[in-house]
């Protein structure tokens, strides 16, 4: 339930859907099985598992969805390896070298026969919706699979107007600056051991894990003209996590006090009660420090959504 990685977007409508009308319009959009010559499906699924049946939960307006992505694998090993023996077959009896449009249509074929019989890969993907704040957030190793998301979300409510969560001064910059400049950094703000330096040249790409930021090697790294592109850190000793210069949230971890608060909720070993306050703690603590992050990076780029606002329709 709790998530370790965040793709934020921004809403641009004021207007929130009614719960029975989510409720309504995500099952009708539920997840169906693949079918045999599918490669990929996705569909939403009930956040509490089979035996639930709600499609979205609903806590001091935070909104907790879940949509499951399955894809068919088929090594590029295995294919290849099809395609040259049907093509040195095809040779050897028509005495000729087979043409690229040829082989290409042999792996087509192999791609379709052997397909079927490919094993299935699931993955659950939830989507965290404060609707008071007006922010969408996608557990999501990839900006790839968020965007996978929020395209069938967009698919289920017919029209989406949503942009990536942006702010007035770049990440970088920011990351930048607080690496370099302890006094730079906000009163709640403790930098962590991870990061990621960029050269603006050819130089590469500096990592470091269990490193002290504060020390002459990394300092002399900011001070040559590197940038923090990927930088650990924790806010209000409630959260932390690994900022990417893109605004994406990855390796997320809670408190111990948190985790044990949840835990302590009593619950009545009630599945679906568990999922709903691990779910209110969890969204409570990222809508906070998320506010948090943004004022420090100079508030919201977007302080006025109609210059700026990528619609999703049909």
């Amino acid at each position: 339930m709790w998530f370790k990685n965040l793709h934020l977007y921004r809403l641009h409508q004021a207007e929130v859907v009614a719960l029975e009308v989510l409720e309504e319009a995500l099952a009708a959009q539920a997840y169906r099985p693949l079918g045999g010559s599918e490669a990929t499906r996705l569909g939403w699924r009930t956040p509490g598992g089979r035996t639930s049946p709600r499609f979205v939960h609903e806590v001091q307006g935070h909104r907790l969805l879940s949509a499951l992505r399955q894809e068919r694998v088929l090594p590029s090993a295995v294919v290849r390896e099809e395609v040259e023996e049907r093509a040195a077959d095809r040779e050897a009896a028509e005495g000729r070298p087979l043409p690229r449009r040829e082989r290409q249509a042999i792996k087509e074929q192999v791609y379709e026969e052997f397909l079927p019989r490919a094993f299935v890969r699931s993955q659950r993907l939830d989507l965290w919706w404060d609707t008071r704040g007006g922010l969408i957030g996608i557990n999501a190793s990839s900006r790839k699979r968020a965007e996978e998301i929020l395209d069938l979300l967009r698919q289920t409510l017919g029209s989406l107007k949503v942009t990536p969560l942006a702010t007035q001064n770049l990440p970088m910059r920011a990351m930048t600056t607080w690496a370099s400049d302890p006094g730079s950094r906000p009163e709640r703000l403790i930098l962590g051991d991870q990061v990621e330096l960029k050269a603006s040249g050819d130089d590469g790409v500096v990592r470091g894990r269990q490193v002290d930021l504060d020390s002459d090697e990394m300092q002399q790294l900011l001070e040559s003209g590197r940038h923090a592109s990927r930088l650990a850190m924790e806010i209000d000793g409630v959260v932390d996590f690994v900022l990417h210069d893109d605004l994406a949230i990855k390796s997320i971890r809670f408190s111990e006090a948190m985790l044990d608060e949840a835990a302590q909720a009593d619950d009545g070993d009630d599945a679906i009660l568990r999922l709903e306050t691990d779910f209110a703690v969890m969204a409570q603590a990222l809508s906070r420090s998320i506010n948090e992050l943004v004022a420090w990076l100079g508030g919201d780029a977007y302080t006025n959504p109609d210059n700026f606002t990528m619609e999703m329709t049909d």
